[in-house]
């Protein structure tokens, strides 16, 4: 007996189902967020409290011990792309689900267009596109050369269509482009749906683990940044990556949220250029380029992104209000940690910023979101109020309390030493990070602060004695 058709309303944030539709979705609170559905409940069954009715399987023969499972074959393919490889955790895993979300023509189809090239010289791969016609594709790939042998297309929006041609063809890899154009035809509901999306992702799950194929799945973003569909489309998938950059500027960050088979802390840096995507493989000198000598208000940070330390400029500059109510501006770095930063100085340094604007920026569009960057942020504010210009050649990171001390950071070690290889002489650290370290060992300056008055000394002395060098000249 079919079931009957019934309507439903989900949320499309976190796929919350009820029968009647409401404002604010009475799961995680957003607004506007419950979509009507049509779906088709189950036929009614006789016999389903007893348990006895309910037949059991006995798998006993599939069950396997831990030192049973055979780990010495090769278990993950190379993409050829060194940044990728490292935000995948060494390369991709045979039979994973792996969705790379991001903004319309931030390069996601580019970029797995491009591992193609490289992995089409010892594997085969089945593209299966529900946007572009197999010539569009085709046209694409010329542009960005790849013109590998191994590299079959396919052109549908039926999804069940895809995962059977998966499954009989049997290819290395393979690639969705994308789920919100692919459907199911005994599902009502249209494509790019909560539902459809969901029982997609679903049967591709299902294709990549049945036949130990990796299957790439590309996923669009909302207006809120997240991924459109509900959360457990990523609850099912194995590594959730997202494409991330400003429209206006050429690099881009790949960036894992979820990754079952790596860490999630590693990004990766790219440069959209004419001829497609490519690495940057040294970002921290990609993020220093064009920065001014001898100009107040910069100072540099250094962030750990994984195991990767990264150095990027932090600019602030201090002027004098038009406004009643003096401006709070910025960008790449948390707006609220700012205002405590600020008042921080306020407080503890009798600094005053009631009459002053203050905007605050970190070049190439990074964000610093770890305390580390809070240092040098008030280096930068503190150069920008009198106007003192900060040292090309220091470095500082370290974290700001209440109380204006500087607290211990980790990574104290590699942070130096990616700062002494692009050229830093002198470094402010936190004092208790002396502790860690052998200052004797690096070819720098080190300066142990335990609050900021002790940090701002350390600069107010280097501006005497460069005031003084040039006089002597």
């Amino acid at each position: 007996m079919a079931g009957k058709l019934k309507k439903v309303y989900i949320c499309s944030q976190c796929g919350y189902e009820s029968s009647k539709w409401n404002g604010k979705c009475p799961s995680c609170g957003e607004w506007n967020t419950l979509e009507e559905e049509i779906v088709e409940s189950a036929p009614a069954k006789s016999g389903l409290g007893k348990a006895s009715s309910i037949k059991t399987i006995d798998l006993s023969s599939k069950v396997v011990t831990l030192s049973g499972v055979d780990t010495e074959e090769d278990v993950r393919y190379s993409t050829g792309i060194n940044e990728l490889n490292r935000v995948l955790g060494g390369g991709l895993v045979k039979g994973s689900l792996v969705l790379l979300g991001g903004e319309p023509g931030i390069g996601k189809s580019t970029l797995l267009l491009q591992i193609c090239k490289f992995l089409g010289e010892h594997y085969t791969i089945l593209y299966i596109s529900g946007e572009e016609s197999i010539r569009q594709i085709k046209l694409r790939a010329q542009r960005l050369g790849v013109d590998t042998e191994n590299l079959s297309l396919l052109s549908t929006n039926d999804a069940v269509a895809a995962a059977g041609t998966i499954s009989a063809n049997q290819p290395d890899i393979a690639i969705i482009d994308s789920i919100q154009t692919m459907s199911i035809s005994e599902i009502t509901s249209s494509a790019g749906s909560i539902t459809q999306v969901r029982e997609c992702t679903n049967l591709f799950m299902r294709t990549a683990k049945s036949e130990e194929i990796p299957i790439f799945i590309v996923g669009h973003v909302n207006k809120d940044g997240a991924i459109a569909g509900p959360k457990v489309m990523e609850h099912i998938v194995d590594t959730v990556l997202y494409f991330e950059g400003e429209r206006h500027l050429s690099y881009r960050l790949l960036r894992a949220v979820k990754n079952r088979f790596g860490s999630t802390n590693e990004i990766g840096v790219f440069e959209m250029s004419d001829s497609g995507l490519e690495e940057v493989e040294n970002p921290s000198l990609m993020l220093l380029t064009g920065r001014p000598v001898g100009i107040s208000g910069t100072c540099v940070a250094c962030i750990m992104e994984g195991s990767r330390p990264i150095l990027a400029e932090v600019q602030a500059l201090v002027t004098k209000t038009s406004f009643s109510a003096p401006r709070r501006t910025s960008t790449g770095f948390d707006y609220n940690r700012l205002a405590i930063i600020i008042a921080v100085l306020e407080k503890r340094l009798g600094m005053f910023f009631g009459t002053l604007d203050v905007y605050m920026n970190v070049v190439g569009g990074f964000r610093l979101d770890e305390p580390a960057g809070d240092l040098p942020v008030a280096i930068a504010v503190y150069s920008g109020y009198f106007d003192i210009p900060i040292s090309e050649k220091l470095i500082a990171f370290g974290e700001i309390g209440l109380g204006g001390e500087i607290r211990n950071t980790s990574n104290i070690s590699q942070r130096i030493l990616e700062a002494e290889r692009l050229g830093f002489t002198e470094c402010i650290i936190p004092k208790q990070a002396l502790r860690n370290i052998d200052p004797s060992r690096y070819n720098m300056h080190i300066y142990g602060v335990s609050s900021l008055k002790q940090a701002f000394a350390v600069i107010k002395k280097q501006q005497s004695e460069g005031v003084t060098a040039a006089e002597d000249q």
